[in-house]
């Protein structure tokens, strides 16, 4: 990218609305869209100024707008900025886009407003990347916790780390320089007490991942059991609707069918698959096929049986096969009004959840005991949560190359070798933030951004 150009983009929901904006940033930003603009001169107008105008191709008025003005430091990229308010028809938005690229602008990439937000020294990287995590917020949990990290509370805690360890640092590389001198600038002791204080704070936030990636991703929860146990019957009644085909003959459901639902503030992606048994049906053995291959990915699975039909021994060797999965697996023995009482007895050792999928019978303990089983607390303002798998990468590997620091220590090795593992350390702490950066990172992160953000 050439981060010199004006680019220009859709910055609302494509589609016929009531309004879009347009966002257009660059050094030429105010300029060129005054060329397209007939009002007052923009390039006139003090920042955070909004104008009504027309948007003109010539003397041919393409629509009637309203043109908010940033200049420089006071717009969100820091650069010259200007949003276009016109009317939410998909030709008004076309046109008003195709006369700015007429004039000299050129498409925005992908996540390129924020990308020269960061560039420019707006925020730093992790705060970046919360702009994209709030947008995509569907809980209040992950609204937070993505509006915490854009107010800089992990950042803060990243830099507090990285300047420590600056300090030992700068002192260790010191010591290099006086090498035959055989002088010690960084005490070992204290280098130690500083690693072992730096791993805790790490560890507490290599361990809030575990949290964060739920209230960030959801959490993808497959229902499993043998064809014709009521699955279809529970997704609707989790969901409310008739999501999926109920039929009292095996094999209706295929294909995977998804769905989602907030519990307790949690995301969950619900599910349903095919039931798992043996097939000569071709289309029937794919789909059982892609069960498995969804209970590998799962992170919670509902194990459902038929209280009329199921026999206790064939439930406890699929029971033992799931719980080979090490994901957490609730039990669930539907149809407990018709049940074998011989069976219901035999289960309730088992700890299985017994409900009426049909009749919505216990259906609310059992979405309590969904939710206890990803119990992740309110998200405070403050709160700092790793939502973020990359960041959680960086952590561990800064942990791995502080270990490594104090192997070194235990035997003796030179101060040379201890300066390469803590400038690995601050390296991959320097990722997280954006002290260190490559083209191909900064593309990554910024090409899952909308477009016009």
């Amino acid at each position: 990218m050439n981060h010199s150009d004006t680019i220009v983009a859709l910055a609302t929901v494509p589609g016929t609305s009531a309004i879009a904006v347009i966002r257009v940033s660059g050094v030429k930003a105010i300029e060129l869209t005054g060329q397209v603009f007939h009002g007052k001169d923009l390039t006139q107008q003090p920042s955070h100024t909004i104008h009504l105008g027309t948007i003109r191709d010539s003397e041919r008025i393409v629509d009637e707008v309203l043109v908010s003005v940033f200049k420089d430091e006071h717009s969100y990229t820091k650069e010259n900025s200007v949003e276009i308010s016109c009317h939410g028809s998909p030709l008004v938005v076309k046109e008003v886009i195709q006369l700015l690229l007429k004039h000299g602008a050129r498409l925005a990439e992908p996540g390129e407003f924020t990308m020269r937000a960061f560039l420019n020294g707006r925020f730093d990287l992790a705060q970046a990347e919360a702009v994209a995590d709030l947008i995509g917020a569907e809980t209040e949990n992950a609204r937070q916790a993505a509006m915490n990290q854009m107010r800089g509370g992990f950042s803060k805690e990243i830099n507090a780390l990285r300047d420590e360890l600056i300090h030992f640092a700068s002192l260790i590389e010191l010591e290099l320089d006086f090498g035959e001198e055989d002088v010690e600038f960084a005490k070992r002791d204290d280098l130690r007490k500083l690693i072992l204080k730096l791993q805790s704070h790490l560890n507490s936030l290599i361990q809030s991942f575990d949290q964060g990636n739920v209230i960030k991703n959801g959490v993808p929860t497959v229902i499993a059991g043998k064809p014709n146990v009521g699955k279809s019957t529970l997704l609707n009644a989790l969901l409310n609707e008739e999501k999926a085909i109920v039929s009292e003959i095996p094999g209706t459901t295929r294909d995977v069918i998804e769905d989602e639902i907030t519990l307790g503030g949690i995301h969950f992606r619900f599910i349903d698959t095919a039931g798992l048994r043996e097939t000569a049906d071709t289309i029937e053995a794919i789909g059982v096929g892609r069960t498995r291959e969804q209970l590998k990915k799962a992170a919670l699975v509902l194990y459902m049986v038929d209280l009329t039909t199921a026999d206790y021994e064939g439930v406890m060797k699929e029971v033992k096969e799931l719980d080979a999965l090490n994901v957490p697996v609730i039990r669930v023995a539907n149809k407990m009004d018709k049940g074998n009482p011989e069976l219901v007895r035999l289960l309730m050792k088992q700890d299985f959840q017994f409900i009426s999928a049909m009749n919505k019978t216990n259906l609310k303990a059992l979405e309590d005991r969904i939710v206890h089983t990803f119990e992740v607390g309110q998200v405070k303002t403050g709160d700092v949560i790793v939502t973020n798998a990359r960041h959680y990468q960086s952590l561990r590997d800064t942990h791995d190359a502080l270990n490594r620091v104090l192997e070194g220590m235990d035997k003796g090795v030179t101060g040379d070798f201890l300066a390469m593992d803590v400038r690995n350390a601050l390296h991959h702490l320097g990722l997280i933030t954006g002290q260190i950066t490559t083209e191909d990172l900064l593309g990554n992160i910024f090409g899952k951004f909308c477009i016009g953000k």
